[in-house]
């Protein structure tokens, strides 16, 4: 793994970077906080193994640690840990601009969480064109946010909104400007994500009847993604379910939420339905265990894990934010339930497992729709595209 410090390995570097240059690669840098855990981290992975690497040179610099996602990523890119930055690195991110300078992007290519610092550096840096990928914002996002990632937007070329959600957020609320913000919505492997059976496995592990419905849900537990809202409708859903088998919640992902909607669970007396499995690499089993899919969020941009689980052949059941009726379309979005409303999404999920042919229906239609509009490729092209400009 390469990391850019002083010393040997960057003398090592700088030679092999002075070589692709002469091969005429564009070079890209990606900056991020982290590679672990989450759909921003694992788009930004994908579109570094996707990239042509006969007209691409990509580098990855993460902030703060690497983690999962960076795992066979050194196959196809220089991976960089940040040097420590001080505390005034807000004001003058000296090291880090040092940092991108011995790498010599043509590109720098910043995503959420790091706008300010990591566009202000690559500005010190001299780099010839910069570009920010919004992943999503809370909605609404607090004012000293949105003034500071403002400044960032004017030291930015090229701004990237993930859904027209996002982008009308950065233009309304004064962001960013109009003319300067592109829509280039997720994507994923639609080949490697495909319908699969059951093959019991996740079932065995938790405990679950090979007849219970399970109502499946990826994601980060923090307030935005509101999981729960959903333990609150789950808990009602099985109040009103009656005398037959009840369905099972399982919950994959983790974060800052997760002990107190454990607790949630204990109060609600949902011990043994409800499971936090934390964050798991065997995604295509979890979607092959799952009756549907389901979100809960306040607020969305173009969620990976829907994507995912619609490629993957599951109805969805989500919550009418963001960019998730954009993802559903218009043939599924009788599937979209207000945001907040527990009731609602209760109603929502009883109405899809009690009609089966209805609900494998939509996961047919679920699946063309990622296949038609979401695909991995077709993302990655409209990226290249960008940074092919110089």
């Amino acid at each position: 793994m390469a990391v850019s410090r002083p010393g040997p390995k960057l003398r090592d570097l700088q030679t092999t970077l002075d070589a692709e240059r002469a091969a005429g690669r564009t070079r890209v840098l990606h900056i991020i906080q982290n590679l672990n855990y989450g759909g921003m981290e694992r788009l930004l992975a994908d579109i570094v193994r996707g990239l042509d690497r006969t007209h691409f040179d990509c580098h990855v610099l993460a902030l703060q640690y690497l983690g999962r996602f960076a795992e066979g990523l050194r196959e196809v890119a220089q991976l960089h840990l940040a040097t420590p930055m001080s505390r005034w690195s807000m004001l003058r991110p000296t090291s880090l601009a040092r940092q991108i300078a011995s790498i010599e992007p043509d590109v720098v290519h910043t995503h959420s969480g790091v706008w300010y610092k990591a566009g202000l550096a690559a500005r010190i840096a001299g780099v010839r064109k910069t570009i920010h990928t919004e992943h999503g914002r809370a909605k609404p996002d607090p004012f000293a946010d949105r003034a500071i990632d403002a400044i960032a937007a004017r030291r930015t070329d090229v701004i990237i909104a993930v859904s027209a959600s996002v982008a009308e957020q950065l233009i309304t609320t004064h962001i960013a400007p109009a003319d300067r913000v592109r829509i280039i919505p997720n994507g994923v492997e639609t080949n490697v994500l495909q319908p699969r059976a059951d093959d019991g496995a996740l079932r065995r592990e938790l405990g679950i009847s090979s007849n219970a419905f399970v109502l499946g849900s990826i994601g980060r537990l923090e307030p935005i993604k509101g999981y729960d809202l959903m333990v609150d409708a789950f808990a009602r859903l099985i109040a009103d379910w009656g005398e037959d088998e009840p369905p099972v919640l399982v919950v994959a992902g983790d974060g800052s939420e997760r002990a107190r909607l454990e607790q949630s669970v204990e109060q609600h007396g949902l011990r043994g339905r409800v499971h936090f499995v934390g964050w798991r690499n065997d995604i295509q089993s979890l979607l092959s265990t799952f009756t549907l899919f389901t979100m809960s969020s306040r607020s969305e941009g173009t969620s990976i894990s829907l994507l995912e689980a619609m490629s993957s052949g599951l109805c969805p059941v989500v919550t009418d934010v963001g960019g998730n009726a954009a993802v559903l379309g218009q043939q599924l979005s009788h599937r979209l339930v207000p945001a907040g409303d527990t009731r609602a999404l209760s109603a929502a999920w009883r109405s899809a497992l009690c009609d089966p042919a209805h609900r494998r229906a939509d996961a047919r239609l679920a699946r063309t729709r990622v296949e038609t509009a979401f695909g991995l490729r077709a993302m990655i092209a409209e990226y290249e595209a960008l940074y092919k400009t110089r």
